[in-house]
């Protein structure tokens, strides 16, 4: 099996070499030259075009910023859906708008084409290691067809429904993430100002109730002041701001989702949007004038 891959950015570039790693041949697309060069080094060969990768593979994964540039990718000129043929399958891993899914699946299927959105979780180490969660809607039959591709990325790859149940999944993982974040640094910005170590309070409480991922994976890297992108503030406001926009589709009011949105857009003011999205600490130690560190 041929396996199709657009977008070779800070995750997709680990995705793709985990897929070469496990035996799948790839054909590779972005627009970052030396991305694209280094993943040919580790065994891929290479398309000017998307209408070119598809030409070539079976399945087509797409990993791409947001909704326009899927769209653009795989509906536009050149794109996917002119060079892939009948019965192959485009796998969407992008973070996109649901209701983005289901258009450009519905496009996809009048030319024969399947797809299954399935974005993923887990940051940039886990893209590394392989170890990503991929969450699925799409046909129960396709995504049998498309699992161990996709297993080959991932720790865990669990189909939640319907096309766009992929990005609904997704979208309500970075509602819990985002906002774990933000609890995160009032309680480490609350320590520091109350003078107890932060590092301390961090290792008390990481064992009970209060512990979660998010904690054990961002407490350390703010603690030693690292906040070099794992997941970029600009990305999770995309992904807040789809978040928000469905929810208002559908009728559901999301106070905290919207006040951590605005935190967000705050530090991208203050000229941190590529910072990691654990720099959301910064918005709290500005307010309280206190540094959260060993």
């Amino acid at each position: 099996m041929k396996i199709g891959f657009i977008g070779l950015g800070i995750m997709g570039k680990p995705m793709s070499k985990n897929l070469i790693k496990a035996g799948y041949d790839l054909v590779v697309l972005d627009m970052n030259q030396s991305s694209v060069d280094e993943v040919v080094a580790a065994g891929a060969a290479a398309a000017a075009t998307p209408k070119a990768v598809a030409e070539q593979t079976d399945i087509i994964i797409t990993m791409l910023p947001n909704s326009p540039q899927v769209k653009t990718v795989v509906l536009g000129e050149n794109g996917v859906i002119e060079g892939a043929k009948p019965g192959a399958v485009v796998v969407d891993m992008s973070s996109i708008a649901p209701l983005v899914s289901r258009e450009v699946a519905g496009k996809l299927a009048a030319k024969g084409v399947e797809m299954l959105d399935a974005p993923v979780s887990g940051g940039e180490p886990k893209a590394i290691d392989g170890t990503l969660s991929v969450m699925v809607g799409g046909k129960k039959e396709i995504f049998e067809k498309c699992y161990d591709v996709m297993k080959a990325m991932a720790g865990s790859v669990v189909l939640t429904g319907e096309i766009g149940a992929g990005n609904v999944t997704k979208l309500a993982n970075q509602i819990i993430v985002a906002i774990n974040i933000a609890a995160m640094s009032e309680a480490l910005v609350l320590a520091s100002k109350a003078g107890v170590e932060p590092e301390l309070v961090y290792q008390a409480i990481r064992g009970g109730l209060a512990g979660s991922t998010v904690l054990d994976a961002k407490a350390p890297l703010v603690l030693d002041r690292k906040f070099d992108p794992g997941f970029r503030i600009n990305l999770h406001i995309k992904d807040l701001a789809n978040v928000l926009e469905t929810s208002h589709e559908v009728g559901v009011p999301l106070p905290l989702t919207a006040a951590v949105m605005e935190m967000m857009q705050a530090l991208k003011v203050d000229g941190m949007g590529d910072n990691d999205h654990g720099s959301l600490v910064r918005y709290y130690e500005k307010l309280a004038q206190v540094e959260v560190k060993r």
